[in-house]
């Protein structure tokens, strides 16, 4: 899930996590909030939008609220708890566009099919890390991400990188939510820049 609110004097933030050195998946990598689909998100996608078949979206909403504590409301915007996810009637899944989807390669000993979704922030939206699986959650320019990648101050996945770098075109929120759209690319030849391509010791470094 690709949160995104507006920055001053223009562009966008948008939320990003660290995973904690303890995950799975990406040890201390720094990601969009999301992970797998589960059993009960077929439920939750008929509760939440009207139909079984939103599991994927329904999934991002459920992985947004347990890894940083924002639910989604009734008109699609995520916010900080106070009123339960959805409402009487179901959301308009058009609220959360679909902006990408990514695999992950084959050498990867983790691997992905992923859905990006987007969807607006509502002021004071502010992020609750579980304090598990994420150890950190805050709001940044996308260009101020990249920028820390380049210094090696954070560990990006490709899939990141390449949403950061279009991300960091957007003159505002609509320009996400509206026909904004990154599917997979691979990196160019002889970089590799998929999770596995840095090491354990190497990860120590992205650590603060």
């Amino acid at each position: 899930m690709l949160v995104v609110r507006g920055a001053e004097p223009g562009g966008i933030e948008v939320l990003i996590l660290r995973r904690s050195r303890s995950s799975r998946f990406a040890p201390g990598f720094v990601v969009f909030p999301g992970g797998a689909v589960d059993d009960g998100d077929r439920e939750l996608a008929r509760r939440w939008f009207g139909s079984p078949a939103e599991l994927d979206r329904a999934c991002a909403v459920r992985e947004l609220r347990e890894e940083v504590g924002l639910v989604m409301g009734s008109d699609g915007t995520v916010r900080a708890p106070g009123g339960r996810t959805g409402g009487a009637d179901p959301v308009d899944a058009r609220a959360l566009p679909e902006i990408g989807h990514w695999v992950a390669p084959e050498f990867l000993p983790v691997r992905f099919d992923a859905r990006f979704f987007a969807a607006r922030a509502q002021e004071g939206a502010e992020p609750q890390p579980d304090g598990t699986e994420i150890d950190r959650a805050w709001w940044s320019r996308p260009a101020d991400v990249l920028e820390a990648q380049r210094e090696g101050d954070v560990a990006l996945m490709w899939p990141t990188v390449v949403t950061l770098e279009a991300l960091s075109w957007c003159g505002g929120v609509g320009d996400v939510l509206t026909g904004f759209r990154v599917d997979q690319v691979e990196p160019p030849a002889g970089a590799r820049r998929w999770p596995d391509a840095v090491s354990r010791d190497d990860r120590s470094r992205f650590e603060p």
